[in-house]
């Protein structure tokens, strides 16, 4: 593997400097190869045609970013941490040296994560299937007010909820807004969907795990009060619109999969360890 396309986050490496440093590291260590070099930031990001590997700078916003934009190329990613937590990333930036070296010289696993697919329904017109590899959420809209959602799975009536919206979770997605709501932490190799209330407004309501293969249907239901119920929809960030009572969103695994490059030996349980508790 030796013909890379860098992608940073100009937000978070102000002029490219990061990556442009990266982009030297790979042109001394492989002589007469120009790597792409591009910014997340922009609206386009075209790769050019025989990358064998994207190695992205950032956060993790910014590998969800390029994940779901770039989702038709199938090209494996490599997360460098410029971020906090940074989560999804494989290696930090001082690391970046001895990384391109394993990939060079083949020393490094491809981890496929599942990812969802979703669409929206609002006023009876359904949107385009949209992916995602983190999260498909459900936020109350406009004034704070309480939001009442029935949730089906397989067209099986499961449960309503009152709550300030609803997570439906990859494995990959369990330590993002799902941690923060008190969802589960799932090892991102499984192929799962977690649901979650976030804030619900009763003392018992915890998460559930569904089968990769079920279908979950959310739909918006009236509120309580004269206010018009109002729900946004997101895609891992991304709004999709936003529901009014009898609309709703329907999620199921994706056929596609989002391919990081692994490098190190370290476990799910070690990179836990390491990035979320110390």
């Amino acid at each position: 593997m030796n013909r890379f396309c860098v992608i940073s986050n100009s937000i978070k490496d102000p002029g490219l400097k990061e990556g442009q440093n990266v982009c030297k590291k790979i042109r001394e260590m492989i002589p007469g190869d120009e790597p792409q070099l591009l910014d997340v930031c922009d609206d386009e990001l075209p790769v050019k045609e025989g990358t064998e590997a994207l190695l992205v700078l950032g956060g993790d916003g910014t590998l969800l970013s390029v994940a779901i934009r770039l989702r038709k190329t199938d090209i494996p990613m490599l997360g460098i941490n410029l971020g906090h937590v940074g989560y999804l990333a494989e290696v930090e930036a001082g690391e970046v040296e001895g990384a391109i070296e394993r990939l060079m010289a083949g020393k490094f696993a491809i981890e496929e994560r599942m990812m969802l697919a979703g669409f929206t329904s609002i006023g009876g017109e359904k949107g385009e299937l949209e992916h995602a590899l983190n999260d498909i959420v459900l936020s109350r809209y406009g004034d704070l007010q309480v939001a009442s959602y029935r949730i089906y799975v397989n067209d099986v009536f499961l449960s309503e909820y009152s709550a300030d919206g609803i997570i439906i979770s990859t494995p990959t997605g369990s330590t993002g807004y799902n941690l923060s709501a008190g969802g589960p932490i799932v090892e991102p190799s499984a192929s799962l969907l977690v649901l979650t209330p976030v804030c619900p407004h009763t003392m018992n309501t915890r998460s559930i795990v569904l089968s990769e293969d079920d279908i979950v249907k959310v739909e918006l239901l009236p509120g309580r009060s004269s206010k018009v119920a109002a729900a946004s929809t997101y895609f891992d960030g991304v709004p999709m619109g936003v529901l009014y009572a009898g609309d709703h969103v329907e999620v199921r695994k994706s056929k596609r999969v989002c391919r990081f490059i692994k490098l190190g030996s370290d476990g799910f349980l070690q990179v836990l360890r390491k990035k979320l508790v110390n």
